[in-house]
């Protein structure tokens, strides 16, 4: 029975760790959400240099406070609001969404809230583009 548990308790742990995703992995879902195939190079590489592909990751905390989450590693100050709430009271919460939404195992989320930022920041928005941006490996062999 208590082998029993601790499995259950091990089950419940995984869903809530997220999952790490391969660059293919990544491009094709991606795609299937109606990303364009042009920008997967530069998605993948983001997603890559800002979480290891791992959907489940909260960073560590920034030297504003803020901290950042998911797959893309979107940040609580300006773009989604912390599980803390009100009492954090500062989130401008952009996408309009729980920041906990964002560890799932889905990334429809993730993309989405990714799509707005870079619609209206560009790619720069993230600290990582400097590696994104140039020639990319092709995408071409995931599909």
């Amino acid at each position: 029975m208590k082998a029993f548990i601790v499995l259950v308790a091990l089950a419940f742990a995984a869903l809530t760790l997220g999952r790490t995703m391969s660059r293919c992995t990544l491009a094709r879902e991606m795609f299937k959400l109606g990303v364009p195939r042009n920008q997967l190079d530069k998605w993948t590489c983001i997603a890559e240099r800002e979480s290891n592909y791992r959907t489940g990751v909260v960073g560590p905390k920034n030297t504003n406070g803020s901290h950042d989450y998911g797959i893309f590693q979107i940040n609580d100050l300006y773009w989604c609001e912390p599980s803390h709430g009100q009492s954090y009271g500062r989130s401008s919460n952009g996408c309009e969404i729980d920041c906990d939404d964002l560890l799932s195992d889905s990334i429809v989320n993730d993309v989405r809230c990714a799509q707005l930022i870079q619609r209206m920041q560009g790619w720069c928005a993230w600290t990582t583009w400097h590696y994104c941006n140039g020639d990319l490996p092709s995408i071409d062999d995931c599909f």
